[in-house]
């Protein structure tokens, strides 16, 4: 099923014990899609994962921390997390705060404290909800061994693209392109009666629409999407977008060829290691 929304999916906590977040989540082969949301003044304790990590704010404002860098987020402001960089991210005390949150899949969506190693075998989203409230991190013993978390020597991880997602329309089709070693980001901005060509995804993609109105192709199936619509094109699949509105704007990830030869080539003791399903649900 190629066509998606967010609210017609369970919304569960993602790692209840280190953060207030949560979130519906659609598990692709190569990434995991979610929206995150957080109740003002709240959010995720300092931690880590092995897995790299977007976020792009669509409500609210964000108090990030990555690495030792610490800023207020606004929607139009995108944030990269690379593997094994601490960070936080918490609802500033004025509202709360949507997010689109991104994640390779070598790993589960289940965060590691700042202080623990990486365990022997991650815990998934079930197993880490049956074992643990919300708030409960003093029940959280940890992975033995050193952490692995980066907190020195990043570089600029957060990426101001526009003002704001209302912001005045641009007069030509204009793209800004963020990629990761594993995971790659888009915001276009498209003018009406503009067809992107049809093409044959070379990688994994989701688009989230997050203004106008498009047509939208993934193999067989069709479908006019508008602002909070899902675009799922697994790789090798055809698709193709025209936008039907006076304007557009919406979001792109794909995996990169790096991620996906280390997930195609992981061998079944990596993959049970990183919980991982090979393939998508």
């Amino acid at each position: 099923m190629p066509f998606h929304r967010f609210e017609d999916i369970e919304s569960r906590y993602l790692t209840p014990h280190l953060s207030t977040g949560k979130a519906p989540l659609i598990d692709g082969q190569y990434m995991y899609f979610c929206l995150l949301h957080k109740n003002a003044g709240t959010g995720s304790e300092l931690h880590y994962h092995p897995n790299e990590l977007l976020i792009f704010p669509l409500r609210g404002k964000i108090n990030a921390i990555v690495g030792k860098d610490r800023r207020i987020v606004s929607p139009g402001t995108f944030v990269h997390a690379p593997a094994y960089a601490r960070h936080s991210m918490k609802a500033t005390e004025d509202g709360h705060c949507q997010y689109l949150y991104i994640k390779d899949k070598t790993w589960t969506v289940v965060g590691l404290a700042e202080n623990e190693g990486v365990p022997e075998k991650a815990m998934t989203v079930e197993e880490v909800n049956r074992r643990y409230r919300v708030g409960e991190r003093d029940k959280h013993t940890g992975a033995e061994g050193r952490s692995q978390a980066v907190v020195e020597g990043l570089d600029v991880c957060f990426y101001p693209i526009i003002e704001s997602l209302d912001a005045p329309r641009r007069s030509a089709r204009h793209v800004n392109w963020i990629e990761g070693g594993r995971l790659a980001f888009g915001f276009f901005e498209v003018p009406g009666g503009y067809d992107e060509p049809e093409l044959t995804a070379q990688r994994e993609m989701f688009f989230y629409i997050l203004s106008g109105r498009l047509q939208a192709r993934s193999g067989a199936q069709t479908k006019q999407v508008g602002s909070g619509d899902i675009i799922h094109v697994s790789r090798g699949t055809a698709c193709r977008l025209q936008v039907q509105s006076p304007f557009a704007r919406y979001v792109l990830v794909c995996s990169t060829p790096q991620l996906e030869s280390r997930i195609d080539n992981m061998t079944p003791d990596e993959a049970e290691q990183a919980r991982l399903h090979m393939k998508p649900t």
